[in-house]
């Protein structure tokens, strides 16, 4: 695979050869110049994202980093360079609202804890770009990452922004903020084990000035969204993952502050008490929400809060129980019990639902299995597809991304086949552009 291949590849040879001039003998017209930045990929179906259905003889042209058109059967516009993609469907670049990609877990829980003490900032900074990679090889366009240190976030995001690195479009929440001892905080360790505690300069917080504190340290320094731990959660030790950690008077003014200095919030909830509080403050989304009732559920529809239920991570943990210590086993595999019977009564509760994965915990470039398990709990596959528009909403990007249309940012992956009959096609990307800019593309037309 190479990535970053620039997406104009014209072979005038080629043009010559199938010319009629050529084949009479006779000196062949002049092949067409490509025009500067248009490109035109053809492919046997699309799935805009606008609708459940899919279209047929489906043509998307780019120019720069823009869809100048996208529909059936349009014609190539003069001198632009086609990409004829073949049975495949384009599918409007994949969103994941919930991820930690300056990190990733392995095998072993404790291993990772002990390699993570001994890595300095700018190693695992550099281990987030090769995930950072992964990810957009995978069909990610654009992440929100939800929780970072010492700047890593930040400085990988500006890195792939200059185009330092490649990776997918990020928005980042620098620290989670949250309660002494609480899940965003270290805990189940004797006092003094990583020096001096916490405080509001890394996201812990003790009180509705503190917690306005931590959100204007964290935009000061680059925070695009704010994020929060409102309840307990599976990899922390020594908290109950259902437990509510802040208080409404900290909530709100989390959720005041954020929204005051124009940022989205994502609240971190396991535990129903903890997601109906942070709805009722005014957050944008809810995080994992495994042990959400049908209460919380209608007061999170009627209030237009998104769910992000981050099945994946459910999975991934509650399906490899031997890598931890006893008392995360134990939450991961409640968490694992809850989530299912929660994702069905989200269905039926009618509210919105937002892809997002918690990738970091799963391994990165594995994150389309999630539309395998949306499907897998009751969710058509449409639908499934659509939580990329979902979350490009919740996001604020609906405007740039989400959906293939005229005017929008040219993320757009195609897979094998046809991801409405076989959802598991999205695992199988072939073919990534990132704003006009081809990331991944079919083995036979790579350049040698």
């Amino acid at each position: 695979m190479k990535h970053g291949i620039g997406a104009g590849m014209v072979m005038a040879a080629l043009l010559f050869a199938s010319s009629p001039g050529a084949a009479a003998g006779q000196p062949a017209p002049p092949a067409p110049s490509p025009t500067p930045g248009v490109v035109a990929l053809r492919a046997a179906r699309m799935f805009d994202g606008r609708s459940d259905r899919e279209i047929a003889d489906a043509v998307v042209i780019v120019e720069g980093s823009k869809i100048r058109d996208a529909g059936t059967g349009l014609p190539v516009p003069p001198g632009a360079t086609l990409i004829d993609l073949g049975d495949v469907t384009l599918l409007p670049g994949f969103i994941d609202a919930h991820t930690h990609v300056t990190g990733e877990a392995s095998e072993s829980w404790i291993s990772d804890f002990y390699q993570g003490l001994r890595r300095t900032v700018a190693e695992q900074t550099l281990l987030g770009s090769s995930y950072a990679r992964r990810t957009l090889a995978s069909g990610f366009t654009t992440i929100r990452n939800v929780g970072s240190e010492k700047d890593m976030d930040v400085g990988l995001r500006n890195a792939i922004n200059r185009g330092w690195v490649e990776g997918p479009r990020m928005l980042v929440s620098r620290y989670a903020l949250g309660a002494t001892g609480g899940h965003c905080d270290q805990t189940g360790f004797p006092p003094e084990t990583f020096g001096p505690e916490t405080g509001v300069a890394q996201g812990i917080i003790h009180g509705a000035e503190e917690a306005r504190q931590a959100v204007r340290l964290n935009v000061k320094y680059g925070a695009d969204v704010i994020k929060v731990c409102a309840s307990g959660g599976v990899l922390s030790l020594g908290d109950d993952v259902s437990a509510s950690q802040l208080t409404d008077a900290e909530l709100s003014a989390i959720a005041e502050e954020a929204h005051r200095l124009g940022r989205k919030t994502a609240a971190h909830a396991h535990g129903d008490a903890a997601a109906r509080a942070a709805a009722r403050a005014g957050f944008d989304s809810i995080e994992h929400g495994s042990f959400v009732t049908e209460e919380t559920l209608a007061l999170m529809k009627a209030r237009g809060t998104y769910l992000v239920p981050t099945l994946l991570a459910g999975e991934w943990t509650g399906g490899k129980l031997e890598r931890f210590p006893p008392e995360i086993a134990a939450k991961a595999k409640a968490a694992l019990a809850g989530r299912s019977d929660m994702f069905r009564r989200a269905l039926k509760s009618g509210v919105k639902i937002a892809f997002g994965t918690d990738a970091g915990v799963s391994p990165h470039g594995m994150s389309a299995k999630e539309f395998g398990l949306m499907v897998d709990l009751g969710m058509t596959p449409a639908a499934a597809l659509r939580t990329t528009g979902t979350a490009a909403d919740l996001l604020g990007l609906s405007a740039l991304i989400g959906t293939l249309e005229k005017g929008k940012e040219a993320d757009i992956v195609a897979v094998p086949g046809d991801p409405l009959k076989d959802i598991h096609v999205t695992e199988k990307v072939l073919f990534v552009m990132k704003g006009g800019r081809v990331s991944v593309r079919p083995a036979a037309q790579r350049q040698p």
